[in-house]
């Protein structure tokens, strides 16, 4: 079955840290764009950040830049979003997405377009 997971969602008070997962299952993550989303209620799905397939070079939005951190494993076909002094307005549901083609290139990463597997999300909420 061809899937990927996200764990590691929660609720977590404001200047917390959360790690989120994504394994994959039926699909390699080598050799593909990765990026992790964000869709609040009434609001667009946007990309926090992502990591290329082709130079394995970051973007990171700008209001996580310095915060949050994208990695990826390879032996565990899993990619990871840790992120640090979290803020309500962080609270969202997360979601990782796969590349549709491999050797993405990093200036695509950023476009809900160039993903074509996706997770179920996983919910993260920023609260005192």
């Amino acid at each position: 079955q061809v899937q990927l997971v996200e764990s590691g969602g929660g609720l977590v008070q404001p200047g917390g840290s959360l790690r989120l997962s994504c394994a994959a299952s039926g699909l390699t993550l080598d050799n593909y764009n990765i990026g992790w989303f964000r869709q609040a209620p009434g609001q667009e799905r946007e990309a926090v950040p992502c990591i290329s397939a082709r130079d394995y070079s970051t973007r990171y939005e700008a209001s996580v830049k310095g915060r949050f951190t994208i990695s990826r494993d390879h032996s565990k076909n899993t990619a990871y979003l840790q992120m640090d002094s979290l803020k309500p307005e962080d609270t969202a549901v997360y979601y990782c997405a796969r590349g549709g083609a491999p050797g993405g290139s990093p200036i695509h990463c950023f476009s809900v377009y160039e993903y074509n597997y996706w997770g179920r999300g996983t919910q993260v909420t920023v609260s005192g």
